[in-house]
């Protein structure tokens, strides 16, 4: 069962995409909790693998102590409780589905670009020829989601208007794996940079940087503390399925 009666949120650090779905708990307002996994240590042990067995990051584990894996299936449920459409639209409406649209191309096609400068970065028994090949395709995949990604940026401020949404959220959490692999120049996409810096600057995503820093900060007050994750462990009987 779940040891909270909020939600818990199992966010994967150094940087995690999860960051991205803690600002869009923060711009939500409703009461969470989260744990942090170290992702090059803790999620990578068997008892981890109760959760997740995919070994990943981020995990839900909702009030009723059901386990939900995958960061698009998490931002749907995020969507389903938000009555007040703070961080996205009335079901079955145009913005909606463009919102979908944005949430997949993100999750997917954004995401998955970075995946072989990861693999480059971990492949410890891969040769140097076969590294700088993974990087050279990366930096290419990169390049080409980010330029598909301007060309789809209009004039407002967020990706779907002048108030941020999911998508931003899930857009922020990974936008900043581009620097980290000094993938890309960021002053050849201006529209995807001036996005950046206002989602980086936003008080929602500082705090979800903080915290996966372990630096104490102050939010919203949407958060409610912190469950370490042998804690978790002991009290979650939620099962995942493949």
């Amino acid at each position: 069962m779940n040891p909270a009666s909020e939600p818990i949120l199992i966010a994967g650090f150094p940087l995690g995409s999860s960051a991205g779905l803690v600002t869009a708990f923060e711009w939500l307002g409703q009461p969470y909790r989260i744990t942090r996994v170290d992702m090059l240590g803790e999620m990578r042990t068997d008892a981890y693998q109760r959760l997740n067995g995919r070994v990943e990051t981020p995990v839900l584990i909702t009030e009723e102590g059901h386990v939900v894996t995958e960061t698009m299936a998490i931002a749907l449920w995020l969507e389903a409780r938000d009555a007040d459409r703070r961080i996205s639209f009335k079901p079955g409406t145009p913005e909606a589905d463009r919102l979908h649209q944005y949430l997949a191309f993100l999750n997917t096609s954004f995401t998955g670009a970075f995946y072989p400068l990861w693999v480059a970065l971990e492949a410890q028994d891969a040769s140097d020829v076969e590294k700088e090949t993974l990087r050279k395709f990366g930096r290419d995949a990169v390049a080409l989601r980010h330029r598909q990604l301007e060309a789809m940026l209009g004039g407002s401020e967020y990706l779907l208007g002048n108030t941020p949404t999911l998508a931003d959220a899930v857009f922020v959490g990974v936008a900043r794996w581009a620097d980290f692999h000094q993938a890309i120049e960021p002053r050849d996409y201006p529209r995807i940079l001036a996005l950046r810096q206002r989602l980086e600057s936003d008080p929602a995503f500082r705090f979800a940087s903080a915290i996966e820093d372990g630096k104490a900060a102050i939010g919203s007050g949407a958060m409610k503390g912190l469950v370490p994750l042998d804690e978790l462990l002991r009290n979650t009987s939620g099962v995942v399925m493949a």
